[in-house]
């Protein structure tokens, strides 16, 4: 598939701000797959490399498609998951805009030259398409493995409908290269019950587009024929067992979770800050994030009609944490309830972590293996938490 060398797109190029906040939208009903594809067609990417699984494969297959429209300047499938990170890490040097996606065992095969990303500076944006990874074999959402992307320095955005993985896309290819960040952003919701479900979505024209990627502002330099190539880990202190070893990586790690945090300045900027909060001055918090957190919206509603004092707060941002932003939201809460779609409730082990009085915290409900999550679940922990009596009805 080859762009069409005829057909030359005329766009208007504006900042991240104007785009994300004062361009004009139009509402289209759309599923995730397409609302993520369509974030990336106004991104101005100059190159995405795919590599199928499913659910992720819609994604790359429209990607694909917008690439021969014109809008992507370089696009291939890899041999492999491994190759198609890699890939994108050697992309990098070449100083140019970069995207590609994947899920759940596909994550776990290219998690060895993904989280070689950060410390290598690559501000490429990464698509995650939950879906369940381990035996039994089965293809349905399940969150898990963003369990193994929380550790390697990446920043970390976790949407919860159609509307959010436009929005939290274009963010995040600004954010990934901003000079005092300039380390990878992914983008993750669950595969299904949002990539291939349909919902509203605001979006901006499709002739307006994000200002192009300047490789000469960037902080890592570009390997071309004006700039000589930079000395990646290749001196033999770096990658011997001695203290200079260990001093270089303690120093560098420290800078790549510096730039995480980094981060956090801009997903206010861009996305009105890591958390949504609902009914701050109640006694009972939903703390959910991507589904778990539409779900907890809808058990929120229902509260709300049953005079419950409960409140709402909605996770963006999983990486960096917002632990402050947390920790003052729920200052006066006597229960928080973390509702998941994992079985290890990697969500509510932050909480716990992010509070003085963890054992405020219930663990779940959980759902797994792609299970839906029933709103009467998360209604029959409120009324535990409140003392009160629950007819569960499934």
């Amino acid at each position: 598939m080859s762009p069409n060398p005829e057909k030359k797109l005329e766009k208007t190029l504006v900042d991240i701000n104007y785009l994300l906040k004062e361009a004009p939208r139009e509402k289209h009903f759309i599923t995730g797959a397409q609302a993520m594809a369509e974030a990336v067609k106004r991104a101005s990417v100059d190159m995405a490399i795919a590599y199928p699984i499913t659910p992720q494969s819609e994604v790359m297959h429209l990607v694909g498609d917008i690439y021969a429209q014109g809008h992507i300047k370089e696009y291939y499938r890899a041999e492999e998951e491994l190759g198609t990170m890699s890939a994108i890490a050697g992309a990098a040097r070449a100083g140019v805009r970069l995207f590609t996606a994947t899920s759940g065992p596909g994550l776990l095969r290219g998690l060895e030259a993904i989280v070689s990303w950060p410390g290598h500076r690559v501000p490429a944006v990464l698509g995650i398409l939950t879906r369940v990874i381990n035996a039994p074999l089965s293809i349905q959402p399940d969150n898990i493995e963003m369990a193994y992307m929380m550790h390697c320095g990446a920043v970390m955005l976790h949407a919860e409908n159609q509307q959010d993985t436009f929005d939290f896309t274009l963010a995040a290819f600004a954010i990934a290269e901003k000079v005092d960040v300039y380390i990878p952003v992914a983008v993750a919701t669950e595969g299904f019950f949002v990539t291939h479900a349909k919902g509203y979505v605001d979006m901006t024209p499709e002739d307006m587009a994000l200002t192009e990627f300047d490789p000469v502002a960037a902080p890592v330099p570009a390997m071309d024929n004006e700039t000589p190539p930079a000395r990646i880990q290749r001196d033999a202190p770096v990658q011997k067992s001695n203290f200079m070893s260990y001093l270089i990586h303690a120093v560098w790690q420290q800078e790549i979770w510096d730039s995480n945090k980094r981060a956090m300045k801009y997903i206010y900027e861009y996305l009105g800050g890591p958390i949504e909060v609902k009914n701050p001055e109640s006694e009972v918090f939903l703390i959910a994030s991507g589904c778990a957190a539409a779900q907890a919206r809808e058990a929120w509603r229902y509260a709300q009609e049953a005079g419950l004092s409960v409140g709402l707060i909605k996770v963006r941002a999983i990486r960096p944490f917002p632990i402050d932003e947390i920790r003052d939201a729920v200052k006066n809460a006597k229960s928080i309830i973390v509702p998941e779609h994992n079985i290890i409730g990697w969500l509510c082990k932050e909480v716990k972590a992010a509070i003085p009085n963890g054992g405020i915290v219930t663990e779940g409900p959980r759902v797994y293996g792609g299970m839906t999550l029933p709103v009467e679940l998360i209604m029959k922990e409120i009324h535990n938490s409140l003392g009160l009596e629950y007819d569960l009805k499934l």
